[in-house]
């Protein structure tokens, strides 16, 4: 048991001998790290101090640079300012020396002002004393007081005041005429704007479409027979050329030339053509056409809302339905006559009822001129002599041409709407190719002068605009210019009526703001 114990003994004092090495050698180990760690801690606190060391240096460098900056540019501005002072004091100064001098000489001339005010006083006292002495010497002389003159002057005055007021009294009077043409222009120009109608040219042909080409041999029929009896029958020309499907009806008169037409639409709708189907057809055209003219002379009648006319007479304007005159309907012209007339004879006070009646009936005669001898004037008064309209309608009717002097306010005003409808441009057909023809030549001709730079034609070649080169063509030159084209148009073109020469001259500066 001994040396159990021993033994026992022997391994507690070896445990703690060991735990007690193992103590002390952590403990060293653990006191060297220590070390080791305050050491590491004292060189990163003195490179921290030397870094904030450097930095404050380097702080107080730039700050230091800073201030001298500042301190620089203070002394700069100071020193502009300081100079600026300077030259506004300077002109101050010398502000101050003008004004001195201005001063000066206000006070010099008012010294001189109240010097000439006082020779004023002296020689206005003067001119008195001469006036008195110069009326004294004027009465004795003239035999005549102060008052007595006055009235003699006055007289005078009034004797010249009238002889002013004479002449004034002409001016107005010569005044007054040409504001009335410029005002007749107006009433005009107004009517014409509220009766703005439209035109159609009217020809001489018209045109029948064809279901087929076959149908043309039938109307041809055998031998001629079928086309020989409806022109015998209607007096129109048929004219079957290559047209494809179309038929063309040839005749100066509209009535037979619509007879014709009509009868030949009938006929190809039927389909049965042969001389009696003919003439059947044709009959009933005729009756078709009469009750259109009675129609459209009806129509003509509300249209101008001119009422009380004899049967016949409405027949008569239905008649000129199928009338033209260069190319210009004649029955919508008359249309057109009596609603200028009427807003004329409304513009200038006359009698409405009356002008519009007499414009419907004034080319009365053009719808049985062909039948009768005499011209449409002779003839229309005559018509109405004979269907009894009132005697300012029939004047109106007979001075519409000219052929006698109008001279009732109706007449003039239905002469001037009857000029208007047909002076319309459209209102009447010429050759449109002679029409262009003519206004080419026109343009060429004026733009064939030197300093020309444009020309219009315009107002159907009743007007030529003109634009003229502000650097070649002076304002006094233009009055030449235009004379001279005037001129030239004369000798070298043919044209009706008259042409007016307009030149435009146009001055333009430009300039650009940036």
């Amino acid at each position: 048991m001994l040396p159990y114990i021993i033994g026992a003994a022997v391994a507690v004092i070896t445990f703690f001998l060991g735990a007690f090495l193992g103590y002390q050698r952590r403990k060293s180990y653990a006191e060297r790290e220590i070390g080791s760690a305050e050491e590491e801690a004292k060189r990163i606190v003195n490179e921290a101090y030397k870094s904030a060391e450097s930095k404050k240096r380097e702080a107080l460098v730039e700050a230091k640079e800073e201030i001298l900056k500042a301190k620089n540019e203070h002394e700069r501005e100071v020193k502009e300012r300081r100079g600026e002072l300077q030259r506004q004091e300077h002109r101050l100064l010398q502000k101050e020396e003008t004004l001195d001098r201005k001063m000066e000489n206000i006070e010099k001339k008012e010294e001189q002002l109240t010097g000439r005010l006082a020779k004023l006083e002296q020689t206005q006292a003067e001119a008195e004393r001469l006036k008195d002495s110069q009326l004294e010497t004027l009465e004795r002389i003239s035999g005549f007081t102060t008052e007595e003159a006055k009235r003699y002057l006055l007289d005078q005055l009034e004797a010249d005041v009238t002889h002013e007021s004479a002449m004034k009294i002409k001016e107005i009077e010569a005044r007054c005429k040409d504001e009335a043409d410029t005002k007749a222009r107006e009433i005009i120009s107004l009517a014409i704007q509220r009766c703005a109608a439209d035109h159609v040219a009217e020809a001489t042909v018209s045109v029948v479409p064809l279901p087929n080409d076959e149908m043309k041999g039938r109307i041809i029929g055998r031998e001629g027979r079928n086309i020989r009896t409806l022109e015998t029958l209607t007096g129109v020309d048929l004219i079957i050329d290559d047209t494809p499907e179309a038929i063309t009806v040839s005749c100066f008169d509209p009535v037979r030339r619509e007879i014709a037409r009509l009868a030949l639409e009938k006929l190809i709708l039927d389909g049965r053509i042969h001389p009696a189907r003919i003439e059947e057809m044709v009959e009933k055209a005729k009756r078709e056409v009469d009750a259109t003219i009675k129609a459209e002379g009806e129509r003509a009648i509300f249209e101008t809302n001119v009422h009380g006319l004899h049967p016949e007479l409405v027949k008569l304007l239905g008649r000129m339905r199928y009338r033209t005159s260069y190319g210009q309907n004649v029955l919508n012209h008359s249309i057109e006559v009596s609603h200028v007339a009427g807003l004329l004879a409304a513009e200038i006070g006359a009698n409405v009822t009356e002008a519009k009646r007499a414009g419907l009936l004034h080319d009365l005669g053009k719808s049985i001129d062909h039948e009768v001898e005499g011209s449409h004037v002779t003839i229309g008064v005559e018509l109405a002599r004979k269907y009894r309209e009132s005697e300012n309608v029939i004047h109106a009717i007979h001075a519409h041409h000219n052929d006698i002097e109008p001279k009732t306010v109706v007449a003039c005003l239905v002469q001037a709407a009857d000029a208007i409808s047909a002076a319309r441009p459209g209102a009447r057909r010429e050759n449109l190719e002679n029409y262009i023809k003519r206004l080419e030549m026109l343009e060429d001709l004026t733009s064939s002068f030197e300093g020309v730079e444009k020309s219009f034609a315009i107002q159907a070649g009743r007007e030529v605009r003109i634009m003229v080169k502000p650097e070649v063509v002076s304002e006094d030159q233009m009055v030449l210019l235009a004379r001279d084209i005037a001129k030239k148009i004369e000798d070298e073109l043919e044209y009706p009526g008259q042409i007016k020469v307009h030149l435009l001259r146009e001055t333009k500066a430009i300039e650009y703001a940036k």
